[in-house]
């Protein structure tokens, strides 16, 4: 047997051990066909929650590491990338491809940890479930709209939920005891308010489920909304509740919540600002406060910067943004009990377009997936100030648009 083959069998048994393990949590990130991050920019690459860092456990030995990259894209991928990464050093091997399917560009696990789902980022939208002890596909389900690029898994694991970029929806689908999911049972479009400036129709960028677990937040670049919906946990449908409006223009992206459950931060992608919400877990409702700077300001000649995505650590000390033009991560201390960001500074983000950025399991790396250089790369978050150090080598992955470490 050559080494390719023991490599491969061994990622295998590391990947059947990963499933049978603790709960692990969903990760997130992704883009859409007419933004700057869309398939047609990334064409011209060489090569996307919710987001809490923890410090639960140390790992030890290596881990499964799996990329999402945009298939359609000249130089993508051939599907769900497959590789692994040294919790130790940060250096990540190729292990080839999980699950062939088309433009999986998000990517989010289940909470039992034994399958992955990915969007499928077309015109007809859909999204995929493989299972990852033996990377077998168990499906395929339409989302009802066009150009999904968020995904996540309601925490009580029966629902997944999909954001669509093109159509300006949501979408709710079963999932059953093996992880496969069933047909659409929910479908929303964000018909109202009208488009902000720029914009010609509503772009579903995001959707995750609030800490309280009973209210489900859509952010739409569009219409410059965050929706709120309520779950029937029974029936697989959405019911709004709110709406929280960014200032006109913002085109807000990502938003992630403070451990607290109090309070989230919004990355606007449009204006280049990022913005403190105030939430309330009664009512469902989202205030969204004065824009703050990224941090990233473009310099002359540099071009525009588009804020991507927020992540939080599981201690709420620290936030962290990645910066699309600037490619940079911004860092952030979170003070007043969550209610308050303060930014310390910038560091290089290692690659082209930081589209996604992700947690390890234990919290102790990050991981940033560079979209134009077709690049994931590595840092070491500090335990103390939170300060990010690169560690190990870029890793090569066309087209990289999600990484989710597990």
């Amino acid at each position: 047997m050559n080494r390719d083959s023991l490599n491969r069998r061994r990622l295998l048994a590391l990947l059947a051990r990963t499933a049978a393990a603790a709960a692990l949590p969903a990760a997130a990130a992704c883009g859409g066909p007419d933004r700057p991050d869309g398939p047609a920019a990334a064409g011209t690459a060489p090569g996307a929650s919710s987001g809490a860092s923890g410090r639960q456990r140390q790992s030890s030995g290596p881990r499964p590491l799996l990329v999402g990259t945009y298939t359609s894209a000249e130089g993508g991928g051939k599907g769900v990338g497959l590789a692994e990464y040294d919790p130790g050093t940060g250096r990540i091997t190729g292990r080839g491809v999980l699950a062939e399917t088309d433009d999986p560009s998000y990517l989010a696990v289940h909470p039992d940890g034994r399958t992955v789902y990915a969007v499928n980022e077309r015109d007809e939208g859909a999204v995929t479930a493989v299972r990852l002890s033996d990377h077998r596909v168990l499906g395929s389900r339409s989302t009802g709209g066009a150009a999904p690029c968020h995904l996540s898994v309601h925490p009580g694991g029966r629902w997944l939920l999909s954001a669509d970029y093109g159509s300006g929806s949501v979408a709710v689908h079963p999932i059953d005891t093996s992880g496969a999911l069933g047909e659409r049972t929910g479908l929303v479009t964000h018909s109202a308010p009208p488009p902000g400036p720029g914009q010609t129709g509503p772009h579903a960028h995001q959707v995750v489920t609030a800490p309280d677990g009973k209210h489900v937040l859509a952010v739409d670049l569009g219409t410059d909304t965050v929706y709120t919906y309520r779950l029937d946990e029974t029936a697989g449908t959405l019911a709004e509740v709110s709406r929280a409006r960014t200032r006109p223009g913002a085109g807000p992206r990502h938003l992630a919540f403070h451990p607290g459950g109090r309070h989230a931060y919004l990355a606007n992608e449009v204006d280049n600002t990022v913005a403190v919400c105030a939430y309330d877990p009664q009512t469902g409702r989202l205030t969204v406060g004065e824009a703050q700077s990224t941090g990233a300001e473009p310099s002359p000649g540099s071009g525009a910067n588009y804020p991507a995505q927020f992540l939080v650590t599981s201690d709420g000390a620290y936030a962290f943004l990645a910066n699309r033009g600037h490619n940079s991560l911004s860092r952030y201390a979170v003070e007043a009990a969550g209610a308050r960001l303060r930014l310390l500074g910038t560091v290089p983000a290692g690659g082209d377009f930081p589209r996604q950025i992700a947690f390890s399991p234990d919290g102790g790396l990050l991981f940033a997936a560079n979209q134009r250089s077709g690049t994931v790369s590595a840092f070491r978050v500090g335990e103390e100030g939170g300060e990010l150090r690169p560690t190990g080598e870029p890793f090569a992955s066309p087209v990289a648009v999600c990484a989710l470490p597990l």
